[in-house]
């Protein structure tokens, strides 16, 4: 008989989830399957959640999803090569075909041919999930599960602020969301000279004072470009990092930006974008599309900052919870009022408030 676990499985092509029971997947030979300990729930994720336009154009019904996560190696193929039953690992999320022009090249994150953990492919919202192999990224034995399970998304902040100079830049973040609030930490450990975060949430703004942003702003009450310019003596932000996604964040970060800026979009707009131009060639604006991490530089450069431990990611952990209390978890991610919240697998019934909130508002904790 065919042992079964219980997941988090996205089956209908419309909003919400169904937890339920789903056989246990076998692994291929250069495969590895890995108990889950931990996983976290992503922007990503909550597109898919609430099944909105860029779900219903990149989403595989009927599996498992979710894709950040940290667990411990329970079963190895035969051609696993150095990945160990008893490793504790999370994963680069991105499967891609290793042959392409742009995987030879040194842009696998960018190969056509990509499927997407937890998107595409089985992710890892349930007890166990199977990885590639190849994939596998090892941690330290001593860095707690609920820790490791954010490396997916500080690999894109990573990659997001180091795509250009950062070294004594003014740097503008829009949108504080937890990538967001991870790029603060990482500019600032990567030696930005003053650090800008915009955001409409005041929870998520007190999250950003909380990961060291110099100056802060609402941009629902104040002009953000006029705000940057007057923090920046006029010139704007040479460095704009943008986590949002939304229209008026986008065309709010061009406005910003100084002559000859570098902008990085991340976030993923839900609709068309207008935007002038006209600015962006006037100004000589570097505009970077950002995707994922680079594989496995990105992966390299952020095991040596969290060495550093200069990062402070246990602030960002406000919420745990089990699995099956999963409708509260997404509940409480689209009210924006919590940092990262954190599935933990060896405990039932359970949703706690980790951390107190920034912002003087009342945290969920039941």
């Amino acid at each position: 008989m065919k042992k079964t676990m219980t997941g988090l499985v996205k089956e209908h092509r419309a909003p919400g989830a169904v937890f339920k029971e789903v056989p246990v997947p076998g692994i291929g030979p250069d495969e590895v399957l890995v108990k889950i300990k931990a996983s976290s729930i992503c922007g990503t994720d909550l597109h898919i959640y609430n099944w909105d336009a860029w779900a219903e154009k990149a989403v595989v019904t009927g599996n498992v999803f979710g894709h950040e996560f940290a667990g411990i190696v329970v079963e190895a193929g035969a051609q696993a090569g150095q990945v160990r039953i008893g490793d504790h690992v999370s994963a680069e999320g991105h499967m891609v075909c290793g042959t392409c022009k742009a995987c030879r090249t040194g842009n696998a994150h960018v190969c056509h041919q990509t499927r997407s953990f937890g998107i595409t492919a089985p992710g890892c919202f349930a007890e166990y999930a199977v990885v590639k192999a190849s994939s596998i990224i090892q941690n330290d034995r001593d860095m707690p599960f609920e820790l490791a399970c954010l490396q997916d998304p500080l690999g894109n902040a990573v990659h997001t602020v180091l795509s250009g100079d950062i070294v004594g830049k003014s740097v503008l973040i829009v949108g504080a969301g937890l990538i967001g609030l991870m790029a603060i930490s990482v500019a600032k450990a990567c030696g930005a000279g003053l650090v800008m975060a915009a955001d409409v949430h005041p929870y998520r703004l007190g999250l950003a004072r909380q990961m060291g942003a110099d100056h802060v702003f609402d941009s629902s009450k104040v002009s953000l470009p006029q705000a940057v310019h007057e923090a920046t003596g006029g010139e704007g932000a040479e460095v704009v990092l943008e986590m949002s996604g939304h229209p008026n964040g986008i065309r709010d970060g061009f406005e910003a930006a100084a002559r000859a800026a570098r902008v990085s979009l991340l976030g993923i707009p839900t609709q068309d974008v207008a935007l002038d131009l006209g600015q962006i060639i006037f100004k000589g604006i570097r505009v970077e599309g950002i995707t994922g991490r680079r594989m496995y530089e990105t992966w390299y450069q952020m095991k040596g900052l969290l060495r550093s431990g200069n990062l402070g990611l246990n602030k960002l952990v406000t919420h745990t919870c089990s699995l099956d209390r999963f409708e509260e978890a997404f509940e409480l991610m689209r009210s924006g009022n919590c940092g990262k919240i954190v599935f933990l697998n060896e405990r039932s019934n359970h949703f706690e408030a980790v951390r107190q909130d920034p912002a003087g508002l009342t945290l969920l904790h039941v």
